[in-house]
């Protein structure tokens, strides 16, 4: 008798990279980088962060960058989404600020609104909607692009200044770190887009470890100052709230913000999806240059917010499928506007040169067709 194999609903898509991520978390809280260790940690994750950002710049394709601009619109509703939207309700929320969330969160919960979007998920669930592909790829590296330099301004101008701030140093560190390696890789992609190519599973794992090096770098050193003492589980489950409805504001907005600007429906998903997520890949290095060693908390809220907004869109992704019938067209459900086409056959056995007919016997013309032939061939 075979044992029973337990496995995840298909609409809890638990990432098995954030459970690296966890994973992560808890080292760093059992054994925490401190002295030399931390002085080696330090400078990994320092190196990690510029390798990163160097990898994006080199992948990205100017041409296809380029060729995106022409969907200039949906790229500017959802950079308005992103860097506009977002910033708003999080400095909205600073009225929750003590009650609700410590300062610390709160100064997490804001940064997230400021990341950029995020790629592989957008595109991923966008194909899932049979969305607009092609433009969710674009809005995803349009807002990774404009990410390098617009988050860590927008930073300086609403982050409590004991959040991390922006100084001259900050400056420096977020040019060296991030903007320097990304045209590196941009300037150097013609020579080594060839084996990026060949190596990309490989170069994959070495993405994931770089981030998963900086993740323990932040909090090791949080746990070193003791930062974790300020955060209770109560204040945890009020920061889930707080994401949960932030997520539900987003979703609600750009679904219904796009139909009302008149996008078509496959624009409209790419929107949804790229407009209201956030990046846990390109928001945790920033937060290492913009934080420093109070990182670990600020984090914090964007890791919780990424595994969430995963299971909420991929429901959401398939039901917007299940919205279209074979031949890729709305199906209108009881009382729908539209007309109901779940009973049609699939258009490989309709005839492509008998014009399009209606009523109860379009049903049986194909039979018909069938009859006729049958006799023809039989009489040949």
């Amino acid at each position: 008798m075979r044992r029973p194999v337990f496995r995840l609903p298909s609409w809890l898509p638990l990432d098995g990279y954030l459970l690296a991520l966890l994973g992560t978390v808890g080292l760093a809280a059992l054994l925490p980088a401190r002295g030399a260790a931390a002085t080696v940690a330090d400078g990994a994750s320092t190196g990690a962060v510029a390798l990163l950002f160097f990898l994006y710049g080199a992948r990205l394709s100017t041409q296809e960058a380029m060729d995106g601009l022409r969907h200039w619109r949906l790229h500017l509703t959802t950079l308005a989404c992103t860097f506009l939207v977002f910033p708003v309700l999080g400095l909205a929320a600073r009225g929750l600020v003590p009650l609700v969330l410590p300062p610390a969160l709160y100064t997490g919960l804001l940064f997230l609104c400021l990341v950029p979007s995020t790629v592989q998920s957008s595109i991923a669930f966008t194909s899932i909607a049979r969305g607009n592909v092609a433009a969710a790829i674009c809005a995803g590296s349009f807002s990774s692009i404009v990410g390098i330099v617009i988050t860590p301004l927008l930073a300086g101008l609403v982050l409590p200044g004991n959040g991390g701030g922006f100084s001259v140093h900050s400056l420096v560190s977020i040019v060296c770190q991030l903007l320097l390696p990304f045209l590196a890789g941009q300037l150097l992609r013609r020579w080594v887009s060839g084996f990026l190519t060949r190596y990309k599973k490989v170069l994959g794992y070495v993405d994931r470890g770089s981030i998963l090096l900086v993740v323990y770098a932040a909090f090791s050193a949080g746990m070193v100052q003791g930062i974790w003492h300020q955060v209770s589980p109560l204040r945890l489950l009020c920061l889930l709230g707080v994401e949960a409805a932030l997520l539900a504001v987003m979703l609600t907005a750009t679904s219904y913000g796009s139909k009302k600007l008149g996008f078509p429906r496959a624009d409209r998903i790419a929107i949804t999806f790229a407009g209201s997520k956030k990046s846990l890949a390109a928001g945790l290095p920033m937060a290492s240059v913009l934080f420093g060693a109070q990182a670990g908390l600020a984090v914090l809220p964007l890791m919780l917010f990424h595994q969430m907004q995963l299971m909420v869109c991929a429901v959401l992704a398939k039901r917007y499928a299940a919205q279209l019938d074979a031949d890729g067209q709305p199906v209108a459900g009881p009382g729908g506007s539209g007309p109901d086409r779940s009973g049609q056959r699939p258009p490989s056995t309709r005839s492509s040169g008998s014009p399009s007919t209606s009523g109860p016997a379009t049903e049986a013309l194909p039979a018909r067709t069938r009859e006729s032939s049958a006799s023809v061939r039989a009489r040949r």
